[in-house]
């Protein structure tokens, strides 16, 4: 059961990811041509009826950026997070527009995010006591600047995609493919540095 558990949070990060970074993908790319399962895809063009369409936009980049940070599990604590605000936000909006069913959707996505942030329960107990400076955190794998920029890469070409996506819609995703790529192989270099350091990252 031990080992299971790191792969069933990855497991749940990569779906959550996947959920919300195919999301806001699909709200912003050409004619909303991406691949997802939840929607409504047409959410900017829905609020710009009411002066809201910057809104709308806002929400599909935090859409972006926070389930990328979780489809590539580099972030999963920080995505975890600001993956609370996002969907009070959406189910808002929801709630707002009269949308049946979508808050249930929205809740279990929730349930899913909040079994994530369980698994890092040690890092919330100096949030909450911030005068006792002796807590139990458990060691987990070090990342580097470098790493982390290689990342911003990746997720930088997402970004590039969608105005490439009025275009040419298959040199779009080429260039989604290749910042996914690009962002995996952050892990790959940090493993580089440390195994030249003689350090192991477990």
């Amino acid at each position: 059961m031990k080992k299971l558990a790191p792969l069933m949070i990855t497991a749940i990060s990569v779906f959550l990811g996947f959920t919300f970074w195919g999301a806001g993908m699909a709200k912003l790319f050409y004619e909303h041509q991406f691949f997802g399962w939840i929607g409504p895809t047409w959410l900017v063009e829905e609020l710009e009826h009411f002066g809201l369409g910057f809104y709308g936009r806002f929400i599909a980049f935090s859409q972006i950026i926070i389930g990328y940070m979780l489809l590539t599990t580099r972030y999963k604590l920080l995505g975890s997070i600001m993956m609370i605000p996002m969907i009070g936000n959406i189910l808002m909006v929801t709630i707002s527009l009269q949308w049946r069913g979508t808050p249930f959707v929205l809740a279990f996505l929730l349930l899913l995010d909040l079994i994530i942030l369980w698994q890092y329960r040690d890092f919330f107990r100096p949030l909450i006591d911030e005068g006792n400076r002796r807590f139990d955190i458990k060691s987990r794998t070090i990342r580097t600047r470098n790493g982390h920029l290689v990342w911003l890469a990746g997720l930088g070409l997402q970004f590039f995609s969608i105005p490439i996506s009025n275009s040419n819609w298959l040199l779009a995703c080429g260039v989604v493919l290749l910042g996914l790529v690009v962002s995996g192989l952050s892990f790959r270099l940090e493993r580089i540095q440390y195994n030249k350091a003689d350090l192991k990252i477990p």
